[in-house]
């Protein structure tokens, strides 16, 4: 869906930029019904989290319901072309990750086109990638695990949101930089068993507490 210029200034005037009060003098009736906000991502997700707090503001602010619907796959692609074809009428809005700009340069036929499809509105939030392991794992610093994957291969998985996802691009190039595709190479199975992709940052950080994926 793209987001119209009426929605884009009631979201800004709740964001509490300059052009608040201006915003709010040209958006008189909307809305007047529940206005639904796509998440291409799994519940408890950062961006489904996020989503849901300005969701709750939004709906106490208008005295309407603002309400989340998780459309998750394809790192982010599913809910993005669902929002891209809902009708431009303000009420489905699309809350995304970096994947909304990342993805048309990695997939050829994205479901949308990220500059003609939508109106933005605001940067909600920011979330840095990291890099954790399971306790169990005998590495205390990135030099000791890259160390332990070199001399271990085809041992240990890496979880990622989805394929595409920046977490999953950025693994990618860790892997690359480290130098330890080359030992991974010895085997295909390692190459396949290296990376993990799952629907969403929820099912994803729910796996990691496991010594090893599978």
């Amino acid at each position: 869906m793209r987001v119209t210029d009426v929605t884009a200034r009631v979201l800004a005037a709740c964001a509490g930029l300059l052009f608040a009060a201006p915003a709010l003098a040209q958006s008189a009736g909307y809305p007047d019904r529940p206005v639904k906000m796509i998440v291409p991502f799994a519940a408890a997700g950062p961006t489904d989290v996020v989503a849901r707090l300005i969701a709750l503001k939004l709906s106490e602010k208008f005295g309407q319901q603002f309400y989340i619907e998780n459309m998750a796959g394809a790192g982010g692609n599913l809910g993005m072309g669902a929002a891209a074809r809902a009708p431009a009428d303000g009420y489905t809005i699309l809350f995304v990750s970096s994947s909304y700009t990342v993805n048309p340069s990695l997939y050829a036929k994205p479901p949308y086109d990220p500059d003609k499809d939508f109106v933005p509105v605001t940067k909600a939030a920011g979330s840095p990638n990291g890099l954790f392991v399971h306790p169990s794992i005998p590495a205390k610093s990135v030099k000791e695990l890259v160390e332990l994957i070199k001399a271990n291969p085809g041992k240990y998985t890496f979880a990622s949101p989805g394929i595409g996802t920046t977490p999953h691009l950025s693994s990618e190039l860790f892997k690359l930089t480290t130098d330890w595709i080359s030992r991974l190479r010895r085997s295909r199975a390692a190459v396949r068993r290296y990376s993990r992709s799952w629907r969403g940052t929820r099912p994803c950080a729910s796996r990691r507490f496991l010594p090893r994926l599978s």
